[in-house]
């Protein structure tokens, strides 16, 4: 397929290549270990560099606690037992970079996971671990080698089992899966024009909707929202009350259901779309892939890739850059 001449930087082919990231990730941290007793985790990263961490505590089972770190300073959790593992995909984030300081200062443990920047320049200052990824594409775009890399640290420490053989198996059946996603994602994008997406799933896979909706603001340069069974029929299915009388033809709900949750959260999205449906608002239920949880998200990240991705060219826009970010980075520099 001829490239699009809205897609300057060939987001695509990105898309194409994003299972392979997978195996990239396993083999660039195969042999990153530190010693220690930890008591928990601190991960430090902010944006698509810190939502494979919350993929990942999602699939594993992780023997201690785990805390995001999403701003300027360590969490209260924080002790001198505690393992930091940096998250940038630039290596120039200013919030986990704060951390990294903090950190350093505390004299803790840490680990890194960047494609240079400044932190790859602390860790090399620091003489402390660090897992160099491949630079050249947006941090959203970089799930697959971020996810990994922190899978293989995490079981290198024996903190969590040994993820490798569902990775590679999973990286392989997306690459055979992927022309089909693409095709399902065009078609769901047709059904999103002029629409703003709403994304609900079950409390199991809450991160899965909140990477969808970052990608329709990210990549459809779009509002969108999120939510998560069975909290959602306690509080925001109400404003579907009057829904109608304000405008719900321009909202899309989409439901990612796994069929094999628990019955009563399946029960919760079947009543839930009723209601949808009564509310004038349009409604595409998205039946996930069978097979392993990590299959399972990674099969849905890439079809909420290509649906924003095609979403974006029929609005006529580019989907990889987010000019609105980096203007306002430039102003915190100020």
């Amino acid at each position: 397929m001829q490239m699009n001449t809205l897609d300057k930087s060939n987001m695509r082919q990105v898309i194409l290549d994003s299972p392979l990231q997978m195996q990239e990730g396993l083999k660039l941290a195969k042999e990153v270990f530190v010693n220690g007793n930890f008591e928990n985790i601190i991960i430090c990263g902010i944006g698509g560099s810190a939502w494979p961490a919350d993929i990942l505590g999602t699939i594993a089972s992780i023997n201690i606690p785990v805390y995001m770190c999403r701003t300027y300073n360590l969490p209260a959790q924080v002790n001198a037992k505690s393992l930091v593992i940096g998250v940038s995909y630039s290596g120039n984030t200013e919030e986990p970079i704060a951390t990294l300081k903090e950190a350093l200062d505390k004299k803790l443990t840490i680990i890194c996971i960047a494609s240079g920047g400044k932190i790859e320049s602390f860790c090399q200052e620091n003489n402390l671990p660090f897992v160099k990824i491949p630079s050249g594409i947006q941090p959203r775009s970089a799930t697959g080698y971020i996810f990994s890399a922190l899978a293989q640290i995490l079981s290198n420490l024996k903190i969590i089992p040994d993820l490798s053989d569902d990775i590679l198996e999973t990286s392989k059946k997306l690459e055979t899966l992927n022309s089909s996603l693409e095709e399902a994602g065009k078609n769901l994008a047709k059904k999103l024009i002029k629409k703003i997406p709403v994304i609900y799933t079950s409390d199991t896979l809450k991160y899965l909707a909140m990477v969808w909706k970052i990608k329709f603001n990210e990549n459809s340069k779009i509002p969108a929202f999120w939510n998560y069974f069975p909290e959602l029929n306690h509080n925001e299915m109400v404003g579907y009350t009057e829904f109608s009388k304000l405008g719900s033809e321009n909202f899309c709900l989409i439901i990612l259901k796994d069929k094999t949750e628990n019955a009563r959260i399946l029960k919760r999205m079947d009543l839930t779309s009723e209601i949808i449906k009564n509310s004038g608002a349009n409604l595409e239920v998205i039946d996930m892939e069978e097979g392993s949880l990590l299959f399972k998200i990674f099969s849905s990240l890439l079809l909420g890739d290509w649906a924003s991705y095609y979403l974006a060219l029929e609005n006529g826009i580019d989907p990889t850059p987010v000019k609105m970010v980096e203007d306002f980075k430039a102003s915190m520099e100020r």
